[in-house]
């Protein structure tokens, strides 16, 4: 039997040759950087091996892990997967995919199943897997580890490390370390999390044609805004920012203030009707009203599909709300501005920057065919990724320069971001 062998770009080789290298460890890479093919990779390699594997493959959120499922399984399949594969989900997550959150009904799934098993779950339901005493795990995929230091998650990573996971790797941008009371959770506890085995400049992913340099645009706006208006002027700043987008802005990604101030904007002023009389889609997820897409609430395995589906279609225009769900580790194609409605953590601003830096697949197809020469931003579709702050007032202006200085240390000074756990 052949097995397929992914293509690595040069810090992705590196990356999956030194986890060959050590069974555990950290693999830092800027958003955008293709940290799950590394991981795809390493799982093929692993479902090679004389004997079947269970691989663990861990998200902070459900859309992400049905996200990563759908990534891993387009490249891991029975044919290319020595003893064949049996997939299932450990979260309260809608999936096709066989799924539980029983501990029992895991370990009777797992002792009937003679082939190679991936099984994702999220930080929130990995406890699970640990109760499940079948489960023999021989790989563990950390994904967005920085929220494995978190105090609700954390004795389950640590028990993951001590006894039941023998290779474990964890996969971040944006390192959270430990400090005072939070020491021992931190990614600076090596006994957990390893030490660094490889760690990406986001420069070089610039110059190898793997990402865009992002562009800062503050947006000037006149109303001050309230606690009262702040719907009304949020609703007015985004149609005018929208307006100076013109023909360009065909895929938004908005980063809502608040739940509140959303549900508010979308049904209580003409931002909607505005939209639709442009040609948007609009799709919006929240953890308190779910999934919608252009009015119709949708589970989030067709909320994931349908984005992928706008998010690749030249010939749509999409803006997506969220409120903190889409910043961190969703690939939404085709990005082509976010707008950031509300100052944000470190970490999260990070990310939010990395939904929007993608390069455009048609500006991937012509560099792979030679018509594109990598850097030559003026013939690009997509030359960069631009966020865009409503700077009226000087919490706005505070926003915008946290901004900037947050693009400096990572796009300038080429240092991951870092964070303390609380």
């Amino acid at each position: 039997m052949s097995f397929f062998i992914m293509k690595l770009r040069s810090h992705q080789q590196r990356a999956f040759d030194s986890m060959q290298e050590t069974p555990y460890g950290q693999i830092i890479v800027p958003t955008g950087g293709g940290k799950t093919y590394v991981m795809i990779a390493d799982a093929i390699k692993q479902f090679q091996l004389p004997r079947s594997q269970t691989i663990v493959v861990v998200a902070p959120r459900i859309l992400l892990a049905n996200q990563l499922c759908a990534e891993f399984t387009e490249f891991i399949t029975e044919q290319n997967s020595k003893f064949g594969l049996d997939i299932a989900h450990v979260h309260s997550g809608e999936t096709h995919h066989f799924s539980t959150t029983n501990q029992f009904e895991l370990n009777e799934w797992v002792n009937n199943s003679t082939k190679n098993i991936l099984i994702f779950t999220t930080y929130h339901s990995l406890h699970k897997v640990c109760d499940a005493v079948d489960v023999e795990v021989d790989t563990i995929y950390y994904d967005e580890a920085h929220n494995g230091t978190s105090k609700n998650f954390f004795e389950a990573v640590a028990r993951m490390s001590f006894g039941i996971a023998y290779r474990r790797f964890a996969f971040t941008a944006t390192p959270k370390l430990g400090r005072g009371a939070s020491r021992e959770r931190g990614m600076n506890n090596t006994k957990i999390w390893g030490h660094t085995l490889c760690n990406v400049k986001a420069q070089e992913l610039i110059d190898t044609g793997a990402i865009l340099p992002p562009k800062v645009v503050p947006f000037e706006c006149k109303t001050e805004r309230n606690k009262e208006n702040a719907h009304e002027v949020d609703a007015q700043n985004l149609m005018d920012i929208l307006d100076s987008f013109g023909d360009n802005g065909q895929k938004v990604l908005v980063a809502s203030p608040s739940t509140r101030v959303l549900n508010s904007m979308l049904s209580r002023t003409f931002i909607l009707d505005y939209l639709y009389d442009n040609g948007y889609d609009v799709l919006h997820i929240t953890s308190k009203y779910g999934a919608i897409i252009n009015g119709k609430k949708v589970g989030r395995e067709e909320f994931f599909d349908t984005l992928t589906q706008y998010g690749n279609d030249n010939n749509r225009k999409v803006i997506i709300f969220h409120y903190s769900i889409l910043s961190e580790g969703i690939n939404v194609n085709g990005l082509t501005h976010t707008i950031l409605l509300r100052n944000l953590p470190t970490i999260e601003m990070a990310q939010t920057i990395g939904r929007v830096i993608r390069v455009h697949k048609d500006d991937r197809d012509a560099i792979s065919n030679g018509q594109l020469t990598i850097g030559n931003w003026q013939f690009y579709k997509k030359s960069s990724g631009q966020i865009t702050v409503p700077t009226e007032n000087k919490y706005g202006d505070k926003i915008a320069k946290r901004l900037e200085s947050i693009v400096d240390y990572i796009f300038k000074e080429g240092l991951p971001p870092i964070a303390y756990a609380s």
